[in-house]
C-alpha cells in the first residue's frame, strides 16, 4: 500500500462518519462515493469565519477534525476537500488534488486558488468531487468527462473540455450555461493548499479576506450570507433577500447554517459586523 498523501492515517474515521451521519457499509465503489459526498455537503456549511475572527486557517488533519468534526463548524474549499480527501484515502479510494481558476461567469484570468478532488474508481471511472465550492457547489460527484450534464437536487451541472485542454465545471442558469471554474491535469497536493489558502485568507483582492461568506446547498435550496446580506435561492428561480444586523448574526448562523459559535467568538463577530463587515 502506498504512503498516505492526504492524511487518511491521521483521521478518526468513525468520528467523521458520525459527524456526517453516514450509515451502512462503506465500500470502494460509486455508491459509497456518492453517499459520502452527499452526506458531507449536508453536514458541513461553507464558511470563512476563522479569517474574520482573526485566526489562521489551519489545514492539518488534527486541526480540521478539531474544528469541523468535533465542533459544529464548517470551512472553505481547502478545509472541506482536504477533510474529504483524508476520509476517501482512508477507505482506499484513489484520490488526486485539483487546482482550479474560479470564473463565476467571467472570462477574467484569475489565479489558481480553488481546490477540488478527482477520484478514480476500480472500474476506470473518473469523478470530480468538490464539497467546498459553496453557493453553487455540487451535491454529488460528477463524472469527469467532456459533455456530461447531470441534475442534482434541482440544480444542473456540466463539464466541457476547451480546446486548450482545460475542463470547465458549469451550472445551468435561466439564461444559459454559467462557468464556475476551470482546471487542468496538473496534480495538486496538500502543500499547494497551504499556498492557496494563504492567498485566499490574506490577499486584499480575495473575496474572503474582509467579509463573511457562509453558504449551504441542499436539494432545491441554497442559503447564503455574504457580508450583511442573507439570501435563500430556490431551484424554481425564486430568491429572498434581507439584511442582517450585527447582533443577529450568531443566531442566524446557528439557525440557518448549523454553525454554533462560542460566546467569545459570537461577540467578536458581532463587533466585526458593527465595524462594517
Amino acid at each position: 500500500m502506498s504512503e498516505p498523501v492526504w492524511g487518511g492515517d491521521e483521521l478518526d474515521l468513525n468520528a467523521y462518519m458520525r459527524r456526517i451521519g453516514f450509515e451502512g457499509q462503506a465500500r470502494r465503489d460509486e455508491a459509497t462515493l456518492r453517499a459520502l459526498h452527499r452526506a458531507h455537503v449536508a453536514a458541513f456549511p461553507f464558511e470563512n469565519l476563522e479569517i474574520l475572527l482573526g485566526r489562521p486557517v489551519r489545514l492539518e488533519i488534527a486541526a480540521l477534525q478539531a474544528k469541523m468534526v468535533a465542533a459544529p463548524r464548517g470551512g472553505y474549499c481547502h478545509e472541506q476537500n482536504l477533510l474529504l480527501a483524508a476520509a476517501l484515502e482512508r477507505l482506499g479510494f484513489a484520490v488526486i488534488g485539483i487546482g482550479a481558476r474560479v470564473r463565476n461567469g467571467s472570462d477574467k484570468l484569475r489565479p489558481v486558488t480553488h481546490f477540488a478532488l478527482g477520484v478514480k474508481l476500480d472500474d476506470g471511472g473518473r469523478w470530480l468531487c468538490d464539497v467546498g465550492f459553496g453557493g453553487e457547489g455540487l451535491l454529488e460527484p460528477l463524472p469527469l468527462a467532456d459533455g456530461v450534464h447531470v441534475q442534482q437536487g434541482g440544480w444542473t451541472f456540466g463539464i466541457v473540455c476547451e480546446p486548450t485542454g482545460l475542463h470547465v465545471l458549469r451550472s445551468l442558469h435561466p439564461d444559459g450555461w454559467f462557468d464556475l471554474y476551470a482546471f487542468g491535469e496538473e496534480l495538486r497536493f496538500p502543500v499547494d493548499c497551504a499556498v492557496m489558502t494563504h492567498y485566499t485568507a490574506t490577499h486584499p483582492r480575495s473575496p474572503f479576506a474582509s467579509r463573511a461568506v457562509v453558504q449551504r446547498t441542499e436539494p432545491g435550496v441554497r442559503r447564503s450570507l455574504v457580508g450583511q446580506s442573507f439570501s435563500v435561492a430556490r431551484s424554481n428561480g425564486t430568491v429572498e433577500r434581507r439584511e442582517v444586523k450585527s447582533q443577529d448574526v450568531a443566531a442566524l448562523l446557528e439557525r440557518e447554517f448549523g454553525i454554533e459559535l462560542t460566546e467569545a467568538d459570537a461577540g467578536t463577530l458581532a463587533w466585526v459586523y458593527s465595524s462594517g463587515s
